[in-house]
């Protein structure tokens, strides 16, 4: 059992938490056992060390028998190791460093998706890793974030997706003017969410949702520029019916993809 906190091999794994040391190693640091048990049953192959309390472990068993199955061993640590190493204040007992999978836009595109999120200066890492997560239950078959946009990895982000990092291809770090091109090539339109688009439901109703689309998101304050907004073939805003000054960038975006979803499989 490892009971140094002090450790290098600890004090490795904690500085996952910081984009420095990301970039450096191309790993990353995965908290919680959702997140873990995703891993394990979906992308195995990423997992380069899994770390776990005793009592942990014993509480979610599931893990201990996916990751025998994986041939993954757990290493047992102190609670007060984990602390050491975890992201979060309170952490849930369960670790694992992770190789960093970034997909090709290219490979995106061959797939002939039908429905994308692009994320341009999306900075706010909750925001980014609902919208990952409202992609995957949606059924979207890829997630893009721009250079301009957080790293997929900080860790927020990726506890923020509950595990559906792993389901779905998302690539990162693309100019958007290239994507906004290449993905026009592909056949999909380019649906931009701005207060200043047409209302979603008579969008729908027209059958502007049905075809192929890739659904652009801006900045949480700021919105898309005019030079961005203007890449976009038509632009839609989700309809605000009470008193709330406006509505959060990720619940706008589940509504968008789910309505695209719901249009696509009428």
């Amino acid at each position: 059992m490892i009971d140094n906190p002090r450790s290098p091999r600890v004090r490795a794994v904690a500085k996952l938490s910081k984009r420095d040391a990301r970039l450096e190693t191309g790993l990353f640091l995965l908290e919680g056992p959702q997140a873990v048990i995703e891993a394990l049953n979906f992308r195995p192959e990423l997992i380069v060390e899994l770390y776990a309390t005793p009592f942990a472990l014993d509480r979610y068993s599931d893990i201990g028998v996916a990751a025998e199955e994986a041939g993954i061993e757990v290493e047992f640590v102190t609670e007060q190791v984990l602390t050491s190493m975890a992201d979060t204040v309170t952490p849930q007992g369960i670790i694992a460093v992770c190789r960093q999978f970034p997909t090709s836009l290219k490979d995106i595109l061959s797939d002939e998706p039908k429905l994308i999120a692009i994320l341009e200066e999306v900075r706010d890492p909750g925001n980014a890793g609902t919208i990952i997560r409202a992609a995957d239950a949606a059924g979207a078959d890829a997630v893009i974030l721009t250079g301009r946009s957080v790293d997929l990895y900080n860790p927020k982000v990726v506890r923020s997706t509950t595990g559906s990092l792993f389901h779905l291809p998302v690539a990162v770090g693309i100019d958007l003017e290239a994507v906004i091109e290449r993905v026009k090539e592909a056949g999909l339109q380019i649906l931009a969410a701005d207060i200043k688009g047409e209302d979603l439901l008579e969008a729908r109703r027209g059958g502007v949702l049905a075809g192929p689309t890739a659904w652009l998101f801006g900045n949480e304050a700021r919105g898309l520029s005019d030079e961005h907004y203007a890449l976009a073939d038509k632009a839609v805003t989700v309809p605000i019916y009470g008193n709330a000054e406006s509505m959060n960038l990720a619940t706008a975006a589940s509504v968008c993809l789910y309505e695209s979803a719901f249009s696509q499989r009428d």
